[in-house]
């Protein structure tokens, strides 16, 4: 058996994609998109004859687009093959990848635009990939319900527990029975936070492995808690929204945007706010909305309580949502106050760039961040509060304060990590660490060596591990 890295090593975090190959079969767990600056985004356009093209099947983690977004390029290249995931998670991906495709078009068709105006003769930019292309692929989505191994190629047996991350998220035990042996592999996919609100705490695994892959987006570090950091975030908003500011929130559509919009009606329910106007800028949200009312066996005991209290309704008649680009192009003449929620979570891509390039030059302009950002990302250099920012293919000048909101991770701390891997140290697996920044991937070797005894591989791009 062989496992190729084809993404979120080398110290990058985006763009998870394992190949495993045995004698008979090959399956990709994750097909991701890059993010994080050019050079790393060039990585996305995946080779018409590489190794990715030829697969059995496709397991998917989560639908977050670092893990889901090159899909569409296997299939434009040929692939119609199965695509296996969780309800929600097969879902959630659909809606995502055609939102992806859309934006994908939009950007292109809006940098040709300029290049047109420009006169610079150079050539159109072609998008990545199509909702034509999404639409091939939906056939091949099959069912991986959790606790319950499914085989999904000759030899290959999976079976998909709770990570705690997202709506539908998994880790993966994979079962390799070849020659007469059998060897397991797990994959933790984006292992959530325990204690986190919308979502059940990850699932570890206790009979054992031989070989496991771990994410190590937080490995060097512990998280403060929600509470910790919302009193400066109150303030925070509060201020801009007194200067008659614009608070701009990069977010993923998917779950973060809904404990914002949760958190916001509490402020506003409790007074530590006063309502002003916010506009989620995302024509998907309405429709991720809908999928998380489909699955509230996937959700916590508080998730379901909210819910039902209709608070998240009652205390939010200030939102608006933008459906089209005209609406959200409208926002660029609008006085504040006001807050948009709008994608990509790192700023490089999506609405969020047109909000970025119009307000950032002003000192009014607040930009709350509350996820993770990658190096080289937009969104890292305004937290980095860099004063000149590219946001597409423009210089920005950046007079904006940024606030960085913790406690709202998706990702678990460096103790939860290790709790996760203690389960499994008794067997005495090898050790992989991937998708996390070198200071992260090296803090966590370093502590697993300590605490269980066992060494860590830290792969770069396009290595192969055999077992």
């Amino acid at each position: 058996m062989r496992i190729t890295i084809h993404g979120a090593a080398g110290g990058v975090v985006t763009g998870s994609a394992y190949l495993l190959e045995t004698g008979t079969s090959r399956i990709l767990i994750d097909c991701g998109m890059f993010s994080g600056g050019r050079k790393l985004e060039s990585a996305n356009r995946v080779p018409r004859n590489g190794p990715l093209r030829k697969c059995d099947a496709v397991l998917l983690t989560h639908a977050h687009i670092d893990h889901t977004g090159r899909l569409p390029l296997l299939g434009r290249l040929g692939y119609d093959g199965p695509v296996y995931a969780t309800p929600a998670t097969l879902q959630l991906t659909a809606e995502i990848l055609r939102d992806a495709a859309h934006a994908q078009v939009e950007d292109a068709r809006r940098e040709n635009r300029r290049r047109r105006q420009r006169g610079a003769g150079k050539p159109d930019v072609e998008p990545l990939y199509a909702p034509r292309d999404v639409q091939k692929l939906l056939p091949g989505f099959r069912e991986m319900p959790y606790d319950q191994p499914v085989p999904v190629a000759p030899g290959i047996r999976v079976r998909a527990v709770e990570a705690g991350h997202l709506l539908g998220s998994a880790s993966f035990e994979i079962t390799v029975e070849e020659d007469g042996r059998k060897k397991v592999v797990v994959f933790s996919g984006d292992l959530g936070p325990r204690g986190a609100p919308l979502y059940r705490d990850p699932q570890p695994f206790k009979d054992g492995a031989d070989l496991v892959f771990v994410e190590s987006t937080y490995g060097d570090r512990e998280h403060p808690t929600l509470a910790q950091h919302a009193v400066a975030a109150r303030e925070a908003v509060g201020s801009a929204v007194e200067q008659g500011g614009r608070i701009l929130v990069p977010v993923s559509a998917v779950g973060r945007a809904q404990i914002l919009l949760y958190l916001l009606a509490g402020a506003f329910k409790r007074k530590t706010l006063k309502p002003f106007p916010i506009f989620l800028d995302s024509p998907m949200g309405i429709k991720i909305a809908e999928t998380y009312r489909g699955h509230p066996e996937l959700f916590d005991e508080e998730a379901i309580a909210m819910y039902r209290s209709g608070e998240l309704a009652a205390n939010l008649r200030t939102l608006e949502v933008c459906r089209t680009a005209t609406e959200s192009a409208a926002l660029a003449r609008k006085k504040g106050p006001f807050l948009v929620l709008a994608g990509s979570a790192m700023c490089t891509g999506g609405r969020i760039m047109q909000h970025l390039q119009n307000h950032l030059p002003d000192p009014t302009t607040l930009v709350m961040m509350v996820g993770y950002q990658s190096r080289g990302s937009v969104g890292r250099a305004i937290a980095d509060g860099d004063r000149s920012v590219r946001v597409g293919s423009r210089s920005v000048a950046n007079a904006a304060k940024s606030h960085v909101l913790g406690g709202m991770s998706g990702h678990a701390g460096q103790a939860e990590l290790l709790d996760w891997i203690g389960t499994l140290a008794p067997s005495r697996p090898g050790v992989v660490i991937t998708h996390g920044e070198d200071e992260a991937r090296t803090a966590l070797a370093a502590k697993i060596k300590e605490r269980f005894g066992l060494a860590s591989r830290m792969p770069a791009q396009g290595e192969t591990i055999e077992a």
